[in-house]
């Protein structure tokens, strides 16, 4: 990173578009701050008050003292046209042109995935939580678990991956080197001790005032490949996480809860209205999101005989007259069930280990 490049993102009146602007426009701040007050107004369309900001290099005197605030405080400064800029992120539209990491850098390029969840999580959900990614430490290389260092099941999350001797990332929603809650200052200390990274796009004059946590949210979805969430309110902020990741084109994925626990309401929500695909186990999510690991083929499942299913979980099943996986709409036409009932018996069987979901919405009977 380049003092242009902060000088850029601090500039007054020059907002997060406006700096994606420029840089596809010139290519890097280099060039930016290289171009003439006219060529900013004629070139990129930008405001006079603003091209002449750039033009005088306004932002240069606080970009000076951020980059002495961050040697200070050992944080990295990552400009997205550096190499080290994860490359997941540089994807979406909206990422920030600047990245603070305290940390390894290199955690943000390996097999990243988001883990999200409620505050108030259960016994359930925290067992839910270790075991898949205890599951996925097992089988997957170069492994990185994202997460957001809040309570719950964000810092089972990063405790799971550490007691795994897997990398993580935290996101945090305030400027380094401290973090929130501060009660996990801690955690976040041996994060970085095991070859992970705390993350933050907010500057040192960044004036905390509890709003950047919708923003993080977007970070962290735009971090990992695929966001799991693994247990929510209706309304609770790993919902937010999940509509960015879907937004991204990234693979959502939920762990179901019990239909009268209500801290798998959203959960449930996601799985019912098909925004996430129903995860059970690291398998599900390996081959939701398509993973080549080479691993060996495991035995299939078989269905037990004396297994308990109701008559009309009998009869789903009954449709499945082929070893061929059969969409959605194939069983719609086949059992002659609405879109609800079959979504709400497909979810039993795949629960009782009768069927599994494949990629692309395919459903395959267990023989």
């Amino acid at each position: 990173m380049r003092i242009e490049d902060l000088a850029l993102v601090m500039t007054r009146g020059l907002g997060a578009k406006g700096v994606a602007h420029l840089l596809e426009v010139y290519g890097d701040a280099v060039e930016v701050f290289a171009a003439t007050e006219s060529d900013l107004i004629e070139q990129a369309e930008m405001r006079a008050e603003v091209a002449r900001a750039i033009a005088k290099r306004e932002g240069w005197s606080a970009a000076e003292r951020e980059i002495e605030y961050c040697h200070r405080h050992s944080i990295r400064a990552i400009a997205s046209t550096d190499e080290e800029y994860p490359p997941l992120l540089r994807e979406i539209a909206d990422s920030p042109h600047i990245i603070y990491v305290r940390g390894s850098v290199e955690a943000l390029s390996r097999r990243c995935i988001s883990f999200v969840g409620t505050r108030r999580m259960t016994p359930y959900g925290e067992r839910a939580c270790s075991e898949l990614i205890a599951n996925l430490a097992s089988q997957v290389p170069d492994l990185c678990i994202v997460s957001g260092l809040a309570f719950g099941i964000d810092s089972a999350a990063h405790r799971a991956a550490l007691l795994n001797n897997v990398p993580t990332v935290a996101v945090v929603a305030n400027p380094l080197p401290g973090v929130t809650p501060t009660q996990h200052t801690a955690l976040a200390e041996d994060i970085i001790a095991h070859g992970g990274a705390i993350v933050s796009e907010l500057p040192s004059t960044t004036r905390q005032k509890g709003c950047y946590y919708i923003s993080r949210n977007r970070l962290i979805a735009a971090l990992g490949c695929g966001t799991v969430v693994v247990e929510s309110h209706t309304g609770g902020g790993a919902l937010t996480t999940a509509q960015f990741a879907d937004d991204y084109n990234r693979s959502v994925m939920a762990v179901p809860g019990r239909m009268f626990d209500s801290a798998a309401s959203g959960t449930n929500h996601l799985i019912r209205s098909r925004r996430a695909q129903l995860v059970t186990s690291a398998e599900d999510i390996i081959n939701e999101l398509m993973w080549e690991l080479n691993l060996p083929e495991k035995p299939s499942a078989k269905i037990d005989p004396t297994l308990d299913l109701t008559p009309d979980e009998r009869g789903l099943l009954g449709c499945f007259r082929t070893p061929d996986p059969l969409s959605v709409g194939e069983l719609m036409e086949l059992s002659g069930m609405q879109s609800g009932e079959l979504s709400a018996l497909l979810m039993s069987l795949e629960l009782a280990g009768a069927v599994r979901l494949l990629p692309g919405s395919m459903y395959e009977k267990l023989l």
